[in-house]
């Protein structure tokens, strides 16, 4: 039998910010958006439900004037990640 994926994770803009933050300490929403060639809306909206599912954390502040977004992943979301990476290697056996 496979293993459920997680729904949370199982969309491909949401994986790619959570294989994006995986690899780093932070990243912020323009570089996200660059790596990713989403727009600012659905880029904000799937941060916003990886911040509800607890899987990231943002915090918002400024470059000198510029109005900075700071994502970086939790405890959480990095064991859910690696549990969603582990059940995938299950389908590809």
């Amino acid at each position: 039998m496979f293993p459920k994926l997680d729904p949370i994770l199982h969309s491909e803009l949401r994986l790619a910010v959570m294989s994006l933050l995986a690899g780093v300490d932070s990243a912020d929403f323009t570089y996200l958006k660059k790596q990713t060639g989403a727009t600012s809306g659905n880029l904000s909206v799937q941060i916003d439900k990886l911040t509800t599912a607890g899987y990231i954390s943002v915090e918002k502040g400024f470059k000198g004037k510029m109005p900075c977004t700071t994502c970086m992943i939790t405890p959480a979301g990095l064991a859910a990640f690696n549990e969603y990476v582990e059940a995938l290697k299950a389908y590809l056996k």
